[in-house]
């Protein structure tokens, strides 16, 4: 990978497997918006960016270097060697054609607080409703960025809020989850650089502690916001593909088992 900057962008050649569409509005992150001229607008990290690929190279706009070294670099997970993933997981003979079809999906390093709290919101529903209520509450709640873009509100903004206030934003019975959630971060009960450094099995019984928080909210919230990416979320399409691997998860899946999941889930949904 190498960049260099061209005014108020970033131009990167040299990164394999990254399809904006598939990576950006697959439903592992809720905030990116895909405009007229087909790039992404979002927010991420406290960051504003409009990001789209012209040919082989990627673009990042209304950026600099600061925040692509110290943010964007590792949001997109650039340095990872997905081509070598993608070859690893080819051995298996389902995701063999399926990471041709979808060549491109990755899995990017949201933060987690932003992530267990957009999966709290994520249960039961879809993912028109779900960007609806968490624009919601980053405009409501947030602090405001160039063009009308909002930040995600902290865990300690969000601790004063009560249960009603968070009905209001539209997020029905999830409402009381989040309200307990907030002020749980926001004292430290809830640790979640604490969480992101233990091994996966005991990161995911910690978040099945957190009342509102479920298997399927752990383990989305474990692959998309704390980087564990051998965390195997399982919905409905999922448990329909599982009936493929009657003895389990092939050895090629082995740490990785996120990354395969993200192409099994698109194979699930176009297919079955």
């Amino acid at each position: 990978m190498e960049y260099r900057i061209v005014d108020n962008r970033i131009e990167v050649s040299g990164v394999e497997c990254l399809d904006l569409d598939l990576t950006l509005d697959c439903g592992q992150a809720f905030r990116w918006e895909k405009q007229e001229d087909g790039s992404y607008s979002g927010v991420a990290g406290g960051y504003f960016l409009n990001v789209y690929k012209k040919g082989d190279v990627l673009v990042f706009n209304n950026t600099d270097a600061e925040a692509f070294e110290n943010f964007w670099k590792h949001y997109f997970d650039l340095e990872r060697d997905y081509a070598e993933i993608c070859g690893r997981l080819k051995k298996d003979s389902l995701l063999s054609s399926t990471i041709d079809t979808y060549y491109g999906i990755r899995i990017l390093n949201q933060d987690s607080w932003e992530a267990l709290c957009s999966f709290v919101i994520s249960q039961q529903n879809n993912i028109k409703r779900i960007k609806l209520i968490i624009s919601r509450l980053c405009r409501a709640y947030g602090e405001e960025l160039e063009g009308g873009y909002f930040t995600f509100p902290s865990a300690e903004r969000l601790s004063a809020l009560t249960v009603e206030d968070f009905e209001a934003l539209g997020t029905g019975y999830r409402a009381k989850y989040l309200e307990r959630l907030s002020k749980a971060v926001a004292s430290g009960e809830v640790d979640l650089k604490k969480i992101k450094a233990l091994p996966l099995e005991e990161a995911r019984r910690e978040l099945l502690n957190i009342y509102g928080v479920g298997v399927k909210v752990a383990n989305c919230a474990l692959l998309f916001g704390f980087e564990f990416y051998g965390a195997f979320p399982v919905d409905v399409w999922m448990k329909r593909v599982m009936e493929y691997y009657p003895n389990g998860l092939p050895e090629c899946f082995n740490g990785i088992e996120g990354i395969a999941q993200q192409y099994l889930f698109h194979w699930a949904r176009n297919n079955l």
